[in-house]
């Protein structure tokens, strides 16, 4: 009688192991796959919440009168789903600006949770428009209203002409354009021609 050769399979022992760990791997794949979609949703929802905050923010800024002073809240709806606005205007320090606080989030949720919040400023024209809010020393300008004169210019009540008694006035062209600072290059005849044609 021949004696049997050893088998070389797995035991069952070394196969349960195999699987228990395999299926603790597999869970581990499923855990990060499951946190990076819940992840993707949680970024989708936070950006279409400012999207929101931000088109009330710039509907706000597009109207023609200043915002009241106080808290108002609406609902929207925006890529198929409901949000709610808050929004909060509040004075600032400079007279002609208001504070903008709006908070977004979805329209079933918790009246003090958000997704986002954005903060802006809605403030008046410093100038009329046409008007330059800033009128620089030395540079002649054509839009002032009529019987103003341009800071700079003129000897009235003891003023000196030239702001900066240390330098000398800068130069002007008849034309009343300044002069170019010196060593400045030399304008190209040539891009002149073309500029009269």
């Amino acid at each position: 009688m021949r004696a049997s050769k050893p088998s070389h399979g797995f035991t069952l022992l070394e196969v349960l192991a195999a699987l228990v760990i395999i299926s603790l791997g597999m869970l581990g794949v499923i855990e990060a796959v499951s946190q990076t979609a819940s992840n993707s949703t949680r970024l989708r929802d936070r950006t279409l919440a400012h999207w929101v905050a931000m088109n009330r923010l710039a509907q706000v800024r597009l109207e023609t009168r200043a915002p009241k002073i106080d808290k108002t809240s609406d609902e929207v709806e925006m890529a198929g789903r409901k949000w709610r606005w808050t929004m909060e205007v509040t004075e600032t320090p400079v007279k002609s600006l208001r504070r903008i606080d709006i908070r977004v989030a979805e329209a079933d949720a918790d009246e003090d949770s958000s997704l986002a919040s954005v903060t802006g400023f809605y403030g008046s024209a410093v100038a009329p428009a046409g008007m330059a809010p800033s009128v620089w020393v030395g540079a002649p300008n054509q839009n002032l209203p009529p019987g103003t004169e341009q800071p700079g210019t003129g000897d009235k009540d003891g003023q000196n002409p030239n702001p900066n008694p240390d330098t000398d006035p800068l130069p002007e062209n008849p034309n009343g354009d300044l002069d170019p600072p010196p060593g400045d290059v030399e304008p190209d005849p040539d891009r002149e021609e073309g500029m009269r044609e």
